[in-house]
């Protein structure tokens, strides 16, 4: 049995040595994205009237049979929401089903006005306890710093998505210092101030579909971990994603799957099989990283 979230206390207090502290145990940079699709579940799960009842069964056998192998889960809040009640419940009963040692992020790229972000805090950190959410910055500097003004919680802002869209505001010149520069490297150099502000720990969201792009937000933000999604169903190189983004002590950086992992089998080995996509994805992330790098670029994987 998997020993739940509210079992036992953090031993480690800020997010980023919690999320150091996940990786060096688990040997792992990869985070599963828990996001229920009941048209893909197992018969048995998707027949079942009690909504709650099926997602949070189908997310607790995706935990038990690889918990060991991440350094978080992130739960995806549209998937939840989309079964209303029900599906707010089962994502509360699913956080509470995490172990503690592992971080888990909740991707809702949340923001608004400074007293409305302020609730969305308390509400996403206080009541529900997640250990770090996603976030967007387009507001500025007074609607993120409620966000940032927890301690022991972590803050990924948006920076440049892994969708084919992306480009149409994100790649926009912005004058900077040096000339002009695209809007997402704006974003990563304000973010690397947020972070030095804290005392929350502060990094990125940035998309495996980007490589390129990922390279020179890593350059502008060397030390700043980077949450990336786009790999697997949405066919993100994972070699180049590696190379490019990761820190110059070899971590820094969550490679997120979610479909390619839940989803490998529909069937009642469903969980075998999550554990099997899992421990796939850690071999080619580990295959993946340059043997002529940095030293120390290996030292989590």
């Amino acid at each position: 049995m998997i020993e739940q979230a509210g079992m036992t206390e953090r031993t480690v207090s800020g997010f980023g040595d919690r999320l150091k502290a996940a990786m060096s145990r688990s040997g792992s940079l990869v985070c599963i994205g828990l996001d229920p699709d009941l048209e893909r579940y197992p018969a048995t799960w998707r027949h079942d009237r009690d909504l709650t009842r099926a997602i949070v069964g189908f997310n607790a056998a995706i935990i038990e049979a690889t918990h060991d192998l991440v350094c978080a889960y992130k739960p995806n809040l549209g998937f939840y929401v989309k079964y209303g009640l029900p599906g707010i419940q089962a994502l509360i009963e699913t956080r509470r089903l995490i172990p503690a040692r592992v971080p888990v992020i909740l991707d809702c790229k949340v923001n608004d006005m400074q007293s409305t972000a302020a609730a969305y805090a308390e509400g996403y950190f206080g009541a529900m306890d997640f250990d770090a959410i996603t976030a967007n910055g387009y507001l500025g500097d007074d609607a993120v710093a409620p966000f940032l003004a927890y301690p022991d919680r972590g803050v990924f802002i948006l920076c440049k998505t892994s969708n084919p869209g992306a480009a149409t505001f994100q790649d926009l010149p912005v004058r900077g210092a040096d000339g002009d520069e695209p809007l997402y490297l704006t974003i990563a150099g304000r973010v690397r101030r947020w972070a030095d502000r804290g005392p929350a720990t502060v990094g990125l969201v940035v998309g495996a579909t980007y490589p390129a792009e990922l390279a020179r937000i890593r350059a502008r933000c060397p030390d700043l971990p980077i949450l990336l999604p786009g790999i697997g169903a949405q066919g993100g190189n994972i070699a180049a994603a590696v190379n490019a983004g990761l820190d110059r002590r070899g971590g820094g950086l969550l490679l997120s799957s979610s479909r390619s992992i839940t989803y490998a089998s529909s069937g009642e080995d469903f969980a075998a099989r999550a554990r099997e996509a899992t421990r796939e994805l850690h071999s080619a992330i580990a295959g993946a990283v340059c043997s002529d790098g940095p030293a120390g670029r290996a030292g989590v994987i």
